[in-house]
């Protein structure tokens, strides 16, 4: 059986989602988004009671998983951290451990459903569906790929926009 482990992102120990009974692991870049004073002391606490370990994921494990977040459509609604709490979490799994993430992210939440990675939220009810995003032209209807940057269409010059689509297919990142 595997170790069952959570990986927080800002929102889990903002809200207070520190395990006792079980390994918690977080990244050097969640630590630094922690900003007030009653989660930083809970924080350092966990930290000093090795209740968290600080662990970043590989360059291998963020190249799969963005792969994935292209495919979804969230690629411009997740950042950095969010990318390497996910590939964390894609990392502990290949090494045999059975994360959760704990995030009220739903961009989050939706990759790790596409991956079939388990999350849990702290504060909110969470995704219950997978939902896909597509960018189009609002003027000539082009469909543009989520990574398309530009605010404006190429051909119109009409603003982009952003909508949901139908359920992309749950696909399990290389690894």
């Amino acid at each position: 059986m595997s170790k069952k482990v959570y990986v927080l992102d800002s929102s889990g120990i903002i809200g207070g989602f520190i395990s006792s009974e079980n390994p918690n692991y977080t990244t050097s870049q969640v630590i630094r988004e922690i900003k007030d004073i009653k989660s930083q002391l809970i924080l350092e606490d966990a930290i000093d009671k090795h209740y968290i370990t600080i662990k970043e994921p590989d360059n291998d494990d963020i190249e799969n998983i963005n792969e994935v977040i292209k495919r979804s459509g969230d690629l411009m609604r997740l950042s950095d951290v969010d990318r390497n709490i996910i590939a964390l979490a894609f990392h502990l799994k290949k090494e045999g451990c059975n994360p959760t993430v704990i995030t009220d992210d739903y961009s989050i939440q939706n990759v790790l459903k596409i991956m079939e990675l388990p999350f849990r939220s702290v504060i909110t009810h969470g995704i219950d569906d997978v939902v896909g995003w597509i960018k189009f032209c609002k003027g000539c209807r082009k469909i543009y790929p989520s990574d398309y940057s530009e605010t404006d269409c190429e051909i119109c010059g009409s603003p982009i926009k952003r909508k949901r689509t139908r359920k992309p297919n749950k696909e399990k990142s290389q690894g």
